[in-house]
């Protein structure tokens, strides 16, 4: 493996311009022997390798639309090192086998350290408890039944207390199916367009039941994708009132609203769907008084065919890894409202500390995961410049500002536009 030594780089804490130095895959004070690849940073942020715990890589059963290399590829070039997939494959991620698979291959063609979630449920049908103690034994570092809420009070009544014999985190998509059959978020916007529309109730009450059946066991739970302004703020209470509750958001849900569904573009259908611009607010204010933990991209890569028909028919989500960055720097930091500190934050030791993975630390002798961007470069995103398989994305053609120069996933270079 690679002697790195990389000079010049201001540190995005302190700001001050430092030198690291990589070997043996972690940081270190200094080399053993001269560096085998010197990295002029001049002009370049320095990072922990950013953290994803919420995103698909479809892996196996759904290759067509991303697969392992593709979409661990894609995040390289967002500046994610460690990454967590969610168990929504075909088989579903609900044993030990299917771990093991995506593992192994994570090994030979992953561009960054891939953590399998494993499904809550046996294939994800919210009836029986999934083999958590085996799953954990092969490497998974929680429990969700993803796109699916579990299903009822009592499944997950059972599921926190069966996970917290594993230490491991639940994380639950918050919706209430039986109010939730629509193709965007309910409203003035969607009677004007004719399309059926999903209530933000429908995720608020799962929150409000999520919530007290942690409170009422004193267990932790981890909401996912929090979109709406009053989810955010019963959230809030609950953290006031000591519930072990954390939550993420992805970058979506700062950055657009409903309105941007006007255009029927599927790329701005997903699920949670984009909300009202007081939403949107909400959603800004959470991450800056810090009710809001994370920040992942929900990155749900889908074949131009699931893509391009009627809205009301097309699959639900985008893709986000290569965006998620600078969708963050431009309307978060940039904006003012949050500072690139707290950001990072969200993206790098929030994460780890929930998911209990020991990474987002630039420290000694600490897995050397890094990132290098240039806050200063303003860029359009386009189509071409796609590593992943698909190409739903609502950003192509948006100019952000703060690119990714370089990727390093456990002292590898995994992505690299200095040379």
């Amino acid at each position: 493996m690679k002697r790195i030594e990389i000079k010049n780089a201001k540190h995005y804490c302190s700001g001050e311009k430092i030198t690291v130095y990589i070997e043996n895959g972690v940081f270190t004070d200094k080399l053993t022997g001269d560096a085998d690849e010197i990295i002029d940073a001049e002009g370049l942020t320095l990072f922990p390798g950013l953290i994803d715990m919420h995103c698909h890589l479809r892996e196996p059963g759904f290759e067509y639309r991303e697969d392992i290399k593709s979409g661990t590829a894609s995040a390289a070039k967002g500046g994610f090192t460690s990454v967590c997939c969610m168990p929504n494959t075909n088989p579903v991620c609900d044993n030990a086998a299917v771990v093991e698979g995506i593992l192994r291959k994570a090994d030979q063609v992953a561009s960054c350290h891939v953590y399998p979630i494993g499904a809550a449920s046996k294939k994800l049908e919210g009836k029986e408890i999934s083999e958590m103690g085996l799953m954990k034994e092969a490497g998974i570092v929680a429990v969700s039944d993803d796109g699916k809420p579990i299903a009822t009070a009592n499944l997950l009544k059972k599921v926190l207390e069966y996970a917290s014999d594993f230490d491991l985190p639940v994380l639950n998509h918050c919706e209430e199916l039986s109010i939730a059959e629509g193709a965007m978020n309910e409203g003035a916007i969607s009677t004007a367009l004719g399309l059926r529309g999903i209530p933000a109730i429908a995720e608020e009450i799962m929150i409000s039941r999520d919530i007290q059946t942690a409170e009422y066991l004193d267990m932790p739970i981890h909401i996912c994708h929090v979109s709406t302004k009053k989810g955010i703020e019963i959230i809030r209470q609950a953290k006031k009132r000591g519930v072990k509750v954390t939550c993420e958001t992805c970058p979506h849900y700062f950055s657009l609203t409903e309105e941007a569904c006007q255009t029927y573009d599927t790329n701005f259908k997903m699920n949670p769907p984009l909300r009202t611009e007081e939403d949107r607010l909400a959603v800004i204010e959470g991450i800056k008084d810090g009710t809001i933990d994370c920040i992942v991209t929900d990155h749900a890569p889908h074949h131009i065919d699931e893509k391009d028909i009627e809205f009301s028919l097309a699959n639900n989500g985008i893709i986000g890894f290569e965006t998620a960055f600078a969708v963050g720097y431009t309307y978060l930091v940039k904006t003012g409202e949050v500072s690139l500190i707290d950001m990072i934050k969200t993206m790098t030791e929030n994460p780890s500390r929930i998911l209990n993975l020991g990474r987002g630390s630039l420290g000694k002798d600490m897995s050397a995961d890094v990132m290098l961007a240039d806050l200063s470069q303003e860029f359009v995103y386009t189509k071409e410049e796609i590593r992943s398989k698909a190409a739903n994305s609502p950003y192509i053609g948006t100019k952000l500002t703060g690119r990714v120069k370089l990727t390093i996933a456990g002292g590898k270079i995994t992505y690299d536009e200095l040379r």
